[in-house]
């Protein structure tokens, strides 16, 4: 794969993450901005690829314990949005959820005209 493809396919999955975490946090929220959900998109995003990457990558974990790292990373995911907006954990869980649900329309209508792999980075993939 082509570096520039890696580039913009990171770029875009970022686009679609801010948007649906700024949509999510503006309905749950006061404390909303697109800055403020750009930054939270692109710690989502480390956040996740951290997690999953260390308990499967590095620990190497295998049969059911495989689960381990995309649970850990969801769990990971959630306390950050806690940590980033107001509300406690229900609300975080919730934003998480509406971020989740957001992306999963925006990525729906766009594989439907044929331009996404119907995933992004930052975002778990069955929340």
């Amino acid at each position: 794969m082509e570096l520039s493809t890696i580039t913009s396919g990171f770029v875009l999955s970022l686009l679609v993450v801010m948007a649906s975490t700024h949509v999510a946090t503006s309905v749950l929220t006061s404390g909303s901005s697109l800055a403020k959900s750009a930054v939270t998109a692109l710690a989502t995003s480390f956040i996740w690829f951290a997690a999953t990457y260390f308990v499967s990558g590095i620990v190497g974990v295998a049969g059911y314990w495989v689960a381990l790292g995309p649970l850990l990373a969801v769990v990971a995911y959630i306390l950050f949005i806690d940590l980033s907006y107001e509300g406690g954990i229900v609300r975080a869980t919730a934003i998480s959820v509406g971020t989740w649900g957001v992306s999963f329309v925006i990525l729906y209508v766009a594989a439907y005209f044929g331009y996404s792999s119907f995933q992004v980075i930052g975002v778990p993939p069955g929340l």
